[in-house]
Protein backbone atom coordinates (compact mmCIF):
# COMPACT_ATOMS: atom_id res chain seq x y z
CA UNK A 1 0.00 0.00 0.00
CA UNK A 2 1.56 3.50 -0.93
CA UNK A 3 2.39 5.79 1.79
CA UNK A 4 0.01 9.18 2.52
CA UNK A 5 2.47 11.86 1.08
CA UNK A 6 3.45 14.55 3.46
CA UNK A 7 1.81 17.93 3.34
CA UNK A 8 3.35 20.46 1.05
CA UNK A 9 2.75 24.13 1.93
CA UNK A 10 2.34 26.70 -1.18
CA UNK A 11 2.75 30.24 -1.13
CA UNK A 12 -0.52 32.60 -1.42
CA UNK A 13 0.39 33.05 -4.87
CA UNK A 14 0.13 29.35 -5.37
CA UNK A 15 -2.96 29.11 -3.06
CA UNK A 16 -5.97 27.63 -6.06
CA UNK A 17 -7.57 25.66 -3.66
CA UNK A 18 -10.13 27.37 -1.70
CA UNK A 19 -10.49 24.67 1.18
CA UNK A 20 -8.73 23.74 3.91
CA UNK A 21 -8.25 20.55 6.00
CA UNK A 22 -10.21 20.53 8.82
CA UNK A 23 -8.46 22.27 12.04
CA UNK A 24 -6.24 24.37 9.65
CA UNK A 25 -8.78 26.85 8.17
CA UNK A 26 -8.99 30.25 9.45
CA UNK A 27 -12.31 29.93 11.17
CA UNK A 28 -10.75 27.06 13.85
CA UNK A 29 -7.51 28.80 14.89
CA UNK A 30 -5.06 26.85 13.32
CA UNK A 31 -2.92 27.49 10.89
CA UNK A 32 -3.15 29.13 7.57
CA UNK A 33 -1.26 27.08 5.43
CA UNK A 34 -3.13 24.82 2.53
CA UNK A 35 -1.86 21.92 1.09
CA UNK A 36 -0.82 21.58 -2.41
CA UNK A 37 -3.21 20.33 -4.70
CA UNK A 38 -1.91 16.99 -7.05
CA UNK A 39 -0.12 18.07 -9.85
CA UNK A 40 -2.97 16.16 -12.23
CA UNK A 41 -5.32 19.06 -10.65
CA UNK A 42 -3.12 22.00 -10.25
CA UNK A 43 -3.04 24.69 -12.72
CA UNK A 44 -0.09 24.66 -15.04
CA UNK A 45 2.22 27.27 -14.62
CA UNK A 46 3.09 29.63 -18.07
CA UNK A 47 6.48 31.37 -18.33
CA UNK A 48 6.01 35.66 -18.07
CA UNK A 49 6.33 35.44 -22.33
CA UNK A 50 3.39 33.06 -22.52
CA UNK A 51 1.31 34.64 -20.39
CA UNK A 52 2.09 38.16 -22.05
CA UNK A 53 1.58 36.49 -25.35
CA UNK A 54 -1.64 35.41 -24.59
CA UNK A 55 -3.05 38.73 -22.88
CA UNK A 56 -1.75 39.93 -26.37
CA UNK A 57 -4.01 37.81 -28.19
CA UNK A 58 -7.25 38.56 -26.38
CA UNK A 59 -9.50 40.61 -27.67
CA UNK A 60 -12.32 43.40 -25.88
CA UNK A 61 -14.53 40.70 -27.04
CA UNK A 62 -12.92 37.99 -25.14
CA UNK A 63 -13.12 40.06 -22.25
CA UNK A 64 -16.97 41.01 -22.70
CA UNK A 65 -17.50 36.64 -23.66
CA UNK A 66 -15.59 36.00 -20.06
CA UNK A 67 -17.61 39.23 -17.83
CA UNK A 68 -21.27 37.53 -19.44
CA UNK A 69 -20.04 34.36 -18.67
CA UNK A 70 -19.37 35.45 -14.67
CA UNK A 71 -15.65 35.46 -15.01
CA UNK A 72 -12.81 37.90 -15.04
CA UNK A 73 -11.00 38.03 -17.72
CA UNK A 74 -7.76 38.02 -15.73
CA UNK A 75 -8.35 34.61 -14.01
CA UNK A 76 -6.07 35.76 -11.32
CA UNK A 77 -6.80 32.46 -8.88
CA UNK A 78 -8.48 28.81 -9.42
CA UNK A 79 -10.36 26.76 -7.33
CA UNK A 80 -8.49 23.24 -6.67
CA UNK A 81 -10.11 20.76 -4.44
CA UNK A 82 -8.07 17.09 -4.64
CA UNK A 83 -10.72 14.66 -4.42
CA UNK A 84 -11.64 10.35 -5.07
CA UNK A 85 -12.88 9.61 -8.13
CA UNK A 86 -15.99 8.15 -5.60
CA UNK A 87 -17.48 11.62 -5.96
CA UNK A 88 -18.89 11.29 -9.42
CA UNK A 89 -21.11 8.55 -8.85
CA UNK A 90 -24.59 8.43 -8.11
CA UNK A 91 -24.88 7.58 -4.38
CA UNK A 92 -28.40 7.84 -3.66
CA UNK A 93 -30.57 6.63 -6.50
CA UNK A 94 -33.12 5.34 -4.65
CA UNK A 95 -33.70 8.56 -2.28
CA UNK A 96 -33.21 10.86 -5.58
CA UNK A 97 -35.96 9.64 -7.95
CA UNK A 98 -38.74 10.38 -5.50
CA UNK A 99 -37.89 13.62 -5.23
CA UNK A 100 -37.35 13.80 -8.91
CA UNK A 101 -40.64 11.89 -10.05
CA UNK A 102 -42.69 14.08 -7.33
CA UNK A 103 -41.54 17.31 -8.95
CA UNK A 104 -42.19 15.94 -11.88
CA UNK A 105 -45.93 15.22 -11.80
CA UNK A 106 -46.40 18.43 -10.84
CA UNK A 107 -44.94 20.21 -13.74
CA UNK A 108 -45.28 17.43 -17.15
CA UNK A 109 -48.06 18.94 -18.59
CA UNK A 110 -46.75 22.54 -18.15
CA UNK A 111 -45.51 22.89 -21.75
CA UNK A 112 -48.31 21.28 -23.69
CA UNK A 113 -46.43 18.78 -25.15
CA UNK A 114 -48.77 16.53 -27.26
CA UNK A 115 -46.49 13.79 -27.70
CA UNK A 116 -46.25 13.63 -23.80
CA UNK A 117 -47.95 11.14 -22.00
CA UNK A 118 -48.57 9.10 -19.08
CA UNK A 119 -47.04 4.97 -19.56
CA UNK A 120 -49.61 2.87 -19.98
CA UNK A 121 -48.77 -0.84 -18.88
CA UNK A 122 -52.01 -2.55 -20.42
CA UNK A 123 -50.87 -1.20 -24.08
CA UNK A 124 -50.76 -4.25 -26.52
CA UNK A 125 -47.70 -4.76 -28.91
CA UNK A 126 -49.62 -2.86 -31.97
CA UNK A 127 -50.09 0.15 -29.36
CA UNK A 128 -46.77 0.57 -28.17
CA UNK A 129 -45.36 0.43 -31.33
CA UNK A 130 -47.83 3.43 -32.18
CA UNK A 131 -46.61 5.37 -29.08
CA UNK A 132 -42.75 4.50 -30.22
CA UNK A 133 -43.98 6.10 -33.30
CA UNK A 134 -45.12 9.15 -32.18
CA UNK A 135 -42.20 9.77 -29.76
CA UNK A 136 -39.82 8.92 -32.11
CA UNK A 137 -41.02 11.85 -34.48
CA UNK A 138 -41.27 14.19 -31.58
CA UNK A 139 -37.47 13.30 -30.21
CA UNK A 140 -36.26 13.75 -33.69
CA UNK A 141 -38.07 17.28 -34.18
CA UNK A 142 -36.63 18.37 -30.97
CA UNK A 143 -32.98 18.10 -32.00
CA UNK A 144 -31.60 21.70 -32.05
CA UNK A 145 -34.80 22.60 -32.20
CA UNK A 146 -36.56 24.27 -28.70
CA UNK A 147 -39.85 22.56 -27.88
CA UNK A 148 -42.65 25.49 -28.98
CA UNK A 149 -41.49 26.37 -32.38
CA UNK A 150 -41.98 21.85 -32.76
CA UNK A 151 -45.45 21.41 -31.37
CA UNK A 152 -46.86 22.83 -34.47
CA UNK A 153 -44.24 21.20 -36.71
CA UNK A 154 -45.54 17.91 -34.67
CA UNK A 155 -49.41 18.57 -34.45
CA UNK A 156 -48.86 18.94 -38.45
CA UNK A 157 -47.08 16.14 -38.94
CA UNK A 158 -49.74 13.71 -37.05
CA UNK A 159 -52.15 14.96 -39.25
CA UNK A 160 -50.54 13.99 -42.14
CA UNK A 161 -49.00 11.00 -41.51
CA UNK A 162 -50.72 9.32 -37.99
CA UNK A 163 -49.08 5.90 -38.42
CA UNK A 164 -45.83 5.13 -39.24
CA UNK A 165 -47.26 3.05 -42.53
CA UNK A 166 -48.45 6.67 -43.91
CA UNK A 167 -45.30 8.00 -43.46
CA UNK A 168 -43.58 5.10 -45.58
CA UNK A 169 -46.25 5.80 -48.13
CA UNK A 170 -45.29 9.75 -48.60
CA UNK A 171 -42.46 10.66 -51.00
CA UNK A 172 -39.68 13.34 -49.79
CA UNK A 173 -41.15 16.28 -51.29
CA UNK A 174 -44.26 15.94 -49.20
CA UNK A 175 -42.40 15.57 -46.25
CA UNK A 176 -39.71 18.50 -46.85
CA UNK A 177 -42.96 20.64 -47.16
CA UNK A 178 -44.41 19.57 -44.06
CA UNK A 179 -40.34 19.90 -42.50
CA UNK A 180 -40.49 23.25 -44.03
CA UNK A 181 -38.71 26.41 -41.94
CA UNK A 182 -37.43 23.72 -39.43
CA UNK A 183 -34.76 23.44 -40.31
CA UNK A 184 -32.04 20.45 -40.16
CA UNK A 185 -33.62 18.47 -43.53
CA UNK A 186 -31.61 16.01 -43.69
CA UNK A 187 -33.84 14.88 -40.19
CA UNK A 188 -37.06 14.65 -42.77
CA UNK A 189 -35.04 12.26 -45.14
CA UNK A 190 -34.23 10.04 -42.29
CA UNK A 191 -37.50 10.14 -40.90
CA UNK A 192 -39.28 9.02 -44.45
CA UNK A 193 -36.17 6.16 -45.01
CA UNK A 194 -36.69 4.98 -41.19
CA UNK A 195 -40.35 4.70 -41.96
CA UNK A 196 -39.88 2.81 -45.41
CA UNK A 197 -37.57 0.21 -43.76
CA UNK A 198 -39.55 -0.43 -40.59
CA UNK A 199 -42.11 -1.06 -42.91
CA UNK A 200 -40.36 -3.21 -45.74
CA UNK A 201 -38.31 -5.01 -43.03
CA UNK A 202 -39.15 -4.83 -39.86
CA UNK A 203 -43.04 -5.71 -40.28
CA UNK A 204 -44.36 -2.35 -39.64
CA UNK A 205 -42.94 -1.84 -35.81
CA UNK A 206 -40.21 0.18 -34.45
CA UNK A 207 -37.87 -1.94 -32.72
CA UNK A 208 -38.67 -2.29 -28.52
CA UNK A 209 -35.18 -1.89 -27.34
CA UNK A 210 -32.60 0.09 -27.84
CA UNK A 211 -29.78 -1.91 -29.54
CA UNK A 212 -31.77 -2.37 -32.42
CA UNK A 213 -33.31 0.95 -32.20
CA UNK A 214 -30.13 2.37 -32.06
CA UNK A 215 -28.49 -0.54 -34.98
CA UNK A 216 -31.68 -0.29 -37.27
CA UNK A 217 -33.30 2.81 -37.59
CA UNK A 218 -31.48 5.31 -39.53
CA UNK A 219 -30.44 8.88 -37.57
CA UNK A 220 -31.69 7.07 -34.20
CA UNK A 221 -28.48 7.07 -31.84
CA UNK A 222 -28.17 6.36 -27.70
CA UNK A 223 -29.81 8.85 -26.64
CA UNK A 224 -32.56 8.94 -29.27
CA UNK A 225 -32.92 5.24 -28.86
CA UNK A 226 -32.66 5.52 -24.76
CA UNK A 227 -35.54 7.87 -24.91
CA UNK A 228 -38.06 5.79 -27.35
CA UNK A 229 -37.64 2.66 -26.07
CA UNK A 230 -38.10 3.86 -21.74
CA UNK A 231 -40.69 5.65 -22.53
CA UNK A 232 -42.72 3.46 -25.13
CA UNK A 233 -41.61 0.21 -24.07
CA UNK A 234 -40.18 0.78 -20.20
CA UNK A 235 -37.00 -0.43 -20.95
CA UNK A 236 -34.55 0.64 -18.11
CA UNK A 237 -31.71 2.48 -20.26
CA UNK A 238 -30.56 6.01 -20.11
CA UNK A 239 -30.58 9.16 -21.86
CA UNK A 240 -28.02 12.06 -22.49
CA UNK A 241 -29.25 15.13 -24.38
CA UNK A 242 -27.65 18.75 -23.59
CA UNK A 243 -29.85 19.14 -20.34
CA UNK A 244 -28.79 16.00 -18.89
CA UNK A 245 -25.39 15.96 -19.42
CA UNK A 246 -25.47 19.38 -17.74
CA UNK A 247 -27.60 18.43 -14.56
CA UNK A 248 -25.49 15.30 -13.81
CA UNK A 249 -22.20 17.46 -14.51
CA UNK A 250 -23.93 19.61 -11.49
CA UNK A 251 -25.10 16.99 -9.54
CA UNK A 252 -21.60 15.09 -9.81
CA UNK A 253 -19.39 18.35 -9.60
CA UNK A 254 -17.89 17.11 -13.07
CA UNK A 255 -15.58 19.61 -14.05
CA UNK A 256 -14.01 18.30 -17.54
CA UNK A 257 -14.28 18.42 -20.91
CA UNK A 258 -17.84 17.26 -21.05
CA UNK A 259 -16.64 16.36 -24.69
CA UNK A 260 -14.22 13.54 -23.47
CA UNK A 261 -14.75 9.77 -23.31
CA UNK A 262 -13.57 9.76 -19.80
CA UNK A 263 -16.47 12.50 -19.04
CA UNK A 264 -19.45 10.96 -21.46
CA UNK A 265 -18.47 7.22 -19.51
CA UNK A 266 -19.31 9.53 -16.12
CA UNK A 267 -22.41 11.31 -17.01
CA UNK A 268 -23.63 8.24 -18.91
CA UNK A 269 -23.34 5.74 -15.94
CA UNK A 270 -25.17 8.89 -13.64
CA UNK A 271 -27.84 8.40 -15.81
CA UNK A 272 -28.05 4.79 -16.25
CA UNK A 273 -28.17 4.42 -12.19
CA UNK A 274 -30.80 6.99 -12.12
CA UNK A 275 -32.88 4.48 -14.10
CA UNK A 276 -31.75 1.25 -12.89
CA UNK A 277 -34.75 0.17 -10.63
CA UNK A 278 -37.19 2.66 -11.73
CA UNK A 279 -40.64 1.35 -12.06
CA UNK A 280 -41.12 3.85 -14.89
CA UNK A 281 -38.15 4.17 -16.45
CA UNK A 282 -39.60 6.82 -19.22
CA UNK A 283 -40.59 9.05 -16.38
CA UNK A 284 -37.44 9.39 -14.60
CA UNK A 285 -36.04 10.05 -18.45
CA UNK A 286 -38.27 12.77 -18.83
CA UNK A 287 -37.87 14.42 -15.53
CA UNK A 288 -34.30 14.57 -15.51
CA UNK A 289 -34.75 16.14 -19.52
CA UNK A 290 -37.72 18.36 -17.94
CA UNK A 291 -35.11 19.49 -14.86
CA UNK A 292 -32.44 20.35 -16.86
CA UNK A 293 -34.68 22.61 -19.82
CA UNK A 294 -36.73 24.59 -16.65
CA UNK A 295 -34.57 24.58 -13.63
CA UNK A 296 -31.06 23.89 -14.76
CA UNK A 297 -30.51 26.01 -17.00
CA UNK A 298 -27.13 26.86 -18.91
CA UNK A 299 -27.67 30.43 -17.00
CA UNK A 300 -29.83 31.44 -13.94
CA UNK A 301 -30.60 28.19 -12.38
CA UNK A 302 -33.59 27.85 -10.47
CA UNK A 303 -31.39 26.14 -7.50
CA UNK A 304 -34.09 26.35 -4.86
CA UNK A 305 -36.95 25.35 -7.18
CA UNK A 306 -34.86 22.19 -7.44
CA UNK A 307 -35.81 18.61 -6.48
CA UNK A 308 -32.22 17.44 -6.43
CA UNK A 309 -30.47 20.18 -4.54
CA UNK A 310 -29.54 18.24 -1.49
CA UNK A 311 -27.46 15.63 -3.58
CA UNK A 312 -26.10 18.20 -5.58
CA UNK A 313 -22.52 18.96 -5.18
CA UNK A 314 -21.97 21.72 -7.50
CA UNK A 315 -24.79 23.48 -5.31
CA UNK A 316 -22.79 22.46 -1.99
CA UNK A 317 -19.96 23.45 -3.26
CA UNK A 318 -21.09 26.85 -4.22
CA UNK A 319 -21.88 27.38 -0.37
CA UNK A 320 -19.03 26.29 0.74
CA UNK A 321 -20.75 23.65 3.05
CA UNK A 322 -18.10 20.74 3.89
CA UNK A 323 -20.72 18.04 4.34
CA UNK A 324 -19.84 16.69 1.01
CA UNK A 325 -15.55 16.35 1.43
CA UNK A 326 -14.60 12.87 1.51
CA UNK A 327 -12.77 11.40 4.41
CA UNK A 328 -9.70 12.73 2.12
CA UNK A 329 -9.02 15.42 4.19
CA UNK A 330 -7.31 14.14 7.21
CA UNK A 331 -5.74 16.25 9.85
CA UNK A 332 -2.41 14.45 9.09
CA UNK A 333 -2.20 15.51 5.34
CA UNK A 334 -3.94 14.22 1.95
CA UNK A 335 -4.72 10.83 1.05
CA UNK A 336 -2.75 8.59 -1.13
CA UNK A 337 -2.17 11.11 -4.52
CA UNK A 338 -2.54 7.85 -6.73
CA UNK A 339 -6.31 7.56 -5.82
CA UNK A 340 -7.37 10.98 -6.42
CA UNK A 341 -8.98 11.99 -9.29
CA UNK A 342 -7.15 13.35 -12.42
CA UNK A 343 -9.92 14.10 -14.75
CA UNK A 344 -10.99 17.73 -13.09
CA UNK A 345 -9.46 20.74 -14.39
CA UNK A 346 -8.67 23.56 -11.78
CA UNK A 347 -11.86 26.06 -11.89
CA UNK A 348 -11.18 29.99 -12.32
CA UNK A 349 -12.32 32.20 -10.10
CA UNK A 350 -13.92 35.71 -11.10
CA UNK A 351 -12.23 38.48 -8.72
CA UNK A 352 -14.31 38.42 -5.39
CA UNK A 353 -15.45 34.88 -5.19
CA UNK A 354 -13.79 32.70 -3.32
CA UNK A 355 -15.94 29.50 -4.00
CA UNK A 356 -17.43 28.27 -7.88
CA UNK A 357 -20.69 29.26 -8.50
CA UNK A 358 -23.28 26.46 -10.10
CA UNK A 359 -22.74 27.70 -13.56
CA UNK A 360 -18.84 26.89 -13.55
CA UNK A 361 -20.24 23.03 -13.91
CA UNK A 362 -19.97 21.89 -16.50
CA UNK A 363 -16.91 23.19 -17.98
CA UNK A 364 -16.93 25.52 -20.81
CA UNK A 365 -15.79 25.09 -23.62
CA UNK A 366 -14.17 26.89 -26.64
CA UNK A 367 -16.60 26.62 -29.89
CA UNK A 368 -15.61 25.47 -33.37
CA UNK A 369 -14.87 28.14 -35.39
CA UNK A 370 -17.89 28.39 -38.18
CA UNK A 371 -16.77 27.91 -41.50
CA UNK A 372 -16.72 31.02 -43.43
CA UNK A 373 -18.19 30.70 -47.31
CA UNK A 374 -19.27 32.52 -50.01
CA UNK A 375 -21.93 31.53 -52.64
CA UNK A 376 -23.12 33.37 -55.84
CA UNK A 377 -26.68 33.16 -56.01
CA UNK A 378 -28.44 34.13 -59.29
CA UNK A 379 -32.07 34.74 -59.10
CA UNK A 380 -33.33 33.78 -62.83
CA UNK A 381 -36.22 35.54 -64.37
CA UNK A 382 -37.50 35.06 -67.49
CA UNK A 383 -40.42 37.14 -68.35
CA UNK A 384 -42.67 37.97 -71.21
CA UNK A 385 -45.24 40.74 -70.90
CA UNK A 386 -47.07 40.30 -67.37
CA UNK A 387 -45.89 36.96 -66.95
CA UNK A 388 -42.95 36.40 -64.54
CA UNK A 389 -40.79 32.84 -64.00
CA UNK A 390 -38.62 31.85 -61.88
CA UNK A 391 -35.83 29.49 -62.02
CA UNK A 392 -34.95 26.49 -59.36
CA UNK A 393 -32.62 24.28 -59.15
CA UNK A 394 -33.52 20.79 -56.91
CA UNK A 395 -30.70 19.97 -54.89
CA UNK A 396 -28.60 16.44 -54.01
CA UNK A 397 -30.48 13.93 -51.95
CA UNK A 398 -27.84 13.79 -49.62
CA UNK A 399 -25.46 16.49 -47.41
CA UNK A 400 -26.66 19.62 -46.58
CA UNK A 401 -30.21 20.87 -47.40
CA UNK A 402 -30.85 17.73 -49.45
CA UNK A 403 -33.51 17.53 -51.79
CA UNK A 404 -34.85 21.13 -51.50
CA UNK A 405 -34.89 23.69 -53.99
CA UNK A 406 -32.99 27.01 -54.53
CA UNK A 407 -32.07 29.45 -56.97
CA UNK A 408 -28.89 28.50 -59.51
CA UNK A 409 -25.99 28.70 -57.14
CA UNK A 410 -22.16 28.73 -57.36
CA UNK A 411 -21.00 27.48 -54.00
CA UNK A 412 -17.58 28.22 -52.55
CA UNK A 413 -16.69 30.90 -54.61
CA UNK A 414 -13.12 32.16 -53.41
CA UNK A 415 -13.55 35.83 -51.52
CA UNK A 416 -11.47 37.37 -53.78
CA UNK A 417 -13.88 37.07 -57.43
CA UNK A 418 -14.15 39.83 -59.89
CA UNK A 419 -17.53 41.43 -60.48
CA UNK A 420 -16.66 40.02 -63.99
CA UNK A 421 -16.51 36.67 -62.84
CA UNK A 422 -19.34 36.68 -60.53
CA UNK A 423 -21.54 37.76 -63.71
CA UNK A 424 -19.90 35.09 -65.36
CA UNK A 425 -20.95 32.49 -63.36
CA UNK A 426 -24.91 33.41 -63.97
CA UNK A 427 -24.44 32.86 -67.95
CA UNK A 428 -22.19 29.45 -67.36
CA UNK A 429 -24.73 28.10 -65.00
CA UNK A 430 -27.39 29.12 -67.60
CA UNK A 431 -26.03 27.66 -70.13
CA UNK A 432 -25.76 23.92 -68.52
CA UNK A 433 -29.36 24.44 -67.28
CA UNK A 434 -31.13 25.69 -70.54
CA UNK A 435 -31.52 23.98 -73.81
CA UNK A 436 -31.93 27.33 -76.17
CA UNK A 437 -28.74 29.16 -77.25
CA UNK A 438 -28.44 31.98 -74.74
CA UNK A 439 -27.41 35.76 -75.85
CA UNK A 440 -26.14 38.14 -73.37
CA UNK A 441 -27.00 41.51 -74.60
CA UNK A 442 -25.99 42.79 -71.36
CA UNK A 443 -23.14 45.07 -72.96
CA UNK A 444 -24.79 44.98 -76.58
CA UNK A 445 -27.63 47.14 -77.10
CA UNK A 446 -27.29 46.94 -80.74
CA UNK A 447 -28.62 43.31 -80.30
CA UNK A 448 -31.72 44.13 -77.94
CA UNK A 449 -34.15 44.29 -80.52
CA UNK A 450 -33.81 40.59 -81.61
CA UNK A 451 -36.89 38.99 -80.17
CA UNK A 452 -37.04 35.64 -80.94
CA UNK A 453 -33.91 35.29 -79.68
CA UNK A 454 -33.20 33.71 -75.80
CA UNK A 455 -31.23 36.90 -74.32
CA UNK A 456 -29.98 38.32 -71.03
CA UNK A 457 -31.21 41.45 -70.90
CA UNK A 458 -30.18 41.92 -67.16
CA UNK A 459 -27.85 41.40 -64.62
CA UNK A 460 -27.92 43.30 -61.32
CA UNK A 461 -26.37 42.60 -58.05
CA UNK A 462 -28.89 43.13 -55.61
CA UNK A 463 -26.57 42.90 -52.08
CA UNK A 464 -25.42 40.37 -49.52
CA UNK A 465 -27.74 38.19 -47.39
CA UNK A 466 -25.64 35.93 -44.18
CA UNK A 467 -27.37 32.70 -42.95
CA UNK A 468 -25.63 30.77 -40.55
CA UNK A 469 -25.84 27.38 -40.06
CA UNK A 470 -24.63 24.76 -36.93
CA UNK A 471 -21.40 24.85 -38.78
CA UNK A 472 -21.21 27.47 -41.28
CA UNK A 473 -21.74 31.47 -42.30
CA UNK A 474 -22.80 31.38 -45.58
CA UNK A 475 -22.49 34.45 -47.32
CA UNK A 476 -25.08 34.66 -50.25
CA UNK A 477 -24.10 36.77 -52.91
CA UNK A 478 -27.36 38.04 -54.82
CA UNK A 479 -27.81 38.58 -58.48
CA UNK A 480 -31.04 39.16 -60.26
CA UNK A 481 -30.72 37.76 -64.12
CA UNK A 482 -33.52 38.59 -66.40
CA UNK A 483 -34.22 37.10 -69.73
CA UNK A 484 -36.28 37.79 -72.44
CA UNK A 485 -36.89 36.09 -75.94
CA UNK A 486 -37.24 33.12 -76.86
CA UNK A 487 -40.41 30.48 -77.41
CA UNK A 488 -44.29 31.33 -76.76
CA UNK A 489 -43.21 30.20 -72.75
CA UNK A 490 -40.09 29.82 -70.14
CA UNK A 491 -37.36 27.76 -71.94
CA UNK A 492 -36.91 24.33 -72.11
CA UNK A 493 -34.58 22.73 -69.31
CA UNK A 494 -32.29 20.42 -69.72
CA UNK A 495 -29.84 18.56 -67.81
CA UNK A 496 -26.19 18.15 -69.50
CA UNK A 497 -22.37 18.89 -68.57
CA UNK A 498 -21.97 22.27 -70.47
CA UNK A 499 -18.79 24.14 -70.12
CA UNK A 500 -15.90 24.05 -67.35
CA UNK A 501 -14.77 27.18 -65.74
CA UNK A 502 -11.49 27.18 -63.68
CA UNK A 503 -12.48 29.63 -61.37
CA UNK A 504 -16.09 28.67 -59.87
CA UNK A 505 -16.83 25.30 -59.12
CA UNK A 506 -20.31 24.40 -60.29
CA UNK A 507 -22.95 22.04 -59.47
CA UNK A 508 -23.72 18.70 -60.44
CA UNK A 509 -26.26 17.66 -62.88
CA UNK A 510 -30.04 18.77 -61.38
CA UNK A 511 -33.40 18.58 -61.46
CA UNK A 512 -34.39 22.37 -62.42
CA UNK A 513 -37.92 23.83 -63.03
CA UNK A 514 -39.47 27.15 -63.86
CA UNK A 515 -41.97 29.21 -61.44
CA UNK A 516 -44.02 31.28 -61.21
CA UNK A 517 -43.87 34.38 -59.88
CA UNK A 518 -46.53 33.88 -57.16
CA UNK A 519 -45.31 30.45 -56.39
CA UNK A 520 -41.99 30.87 -55.44
CA UNK A 521 -42.49 31.30 -51.67
CA UNK A 522 -44.56 28.15 -51.50
CA UNK A 523 -41.37 25.30 -53.22
CA UNK A 524 -39.86 23.20 -51.26
CA UNK A 525 -36.88 25.95 -50.23
CA UNK A 526 -35.15 26.73 -46.89
CA UNK A 527 -35.06 29.50 -44.41
CA UNK A 528 -31.98 30.72 -46.77
CA UNK A 529 -32.97 30.89 -50.20
CA UNK A 530 -36.35 32.89 -48.55
CA UNK A 531 -33.82 35.48 -47.31
CA UNK A 532 -32.29 35.58 -50.63
CA UNK A 533 -35.77 35.58 -52.41
CA UNK A 534 -36.74 38.37 -50.24
CA UNK A 535 -33.88 40.71 -50.78
CA UNK A 536 -33.89 40.30 -54.78
CA UNK A 537 -37.54 41.17 -54.20
CA UNK A 538 -36.64 44.58 -52.93
CA UNK A 539 -34.73 45.48 -55.98
CA UNK A 540 -38.25 45.83 -58.21
CA UNK A 541 -40.53 46.66 -55.27
CA UNK A 542 -38.29 49.76 -54.86
CA UNK A 543 -39.22 50.53 -58.29
CA UNK A 544 -35.84 49.79 -59.66
CA UNK A 545 -37.29 47.08 -62.82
Amino acid sequence: MAKRKKDIEFSSEDSGSEFSPPGTGPSSGGAKTRRRPAAATRPKRRSAAAAAAAKKKKSPADDERERAEGRSASRAHYYVTPHPPSRHSISSPALMRPALLEWYAGVHEARGMPWRKPFDPSLDADARAQRAYEVWISEIMLQQTQVATVIPYYNRWMSSFPTINDLAASDIDTVNALWKGLGYYSRAARLLAGAKKVVEELDGRLPDNAKDMEGLIPGVGRYTAGAICSIAFNEQVPVLDGNVSRLISRLLAIHASPKSKASLDLLWQGAQTLVDGATCAGDVNQALIELGSTVCKPRDPNCDGCPLQRWCLAYQISKKRSSWLDPLFMKDGIGDIEDLCNLCDPIPLSDGFDAPPVTSYPMKMERKKQREELNIVSVVEWRSGNARWFLLTRRPEGGLLAGLHEFPTSSEVPASISASEERETATTLLSRLINSPLLDTTSQAANAAQSGVLRVVKIERAGDVLHVFSHIRKTYRIQWVVLEGGAAGPPELERRSGPKTTKVAMPPKVKSMWVPLDEVEKANIGTGVLKVWAQARSLWEEGRR
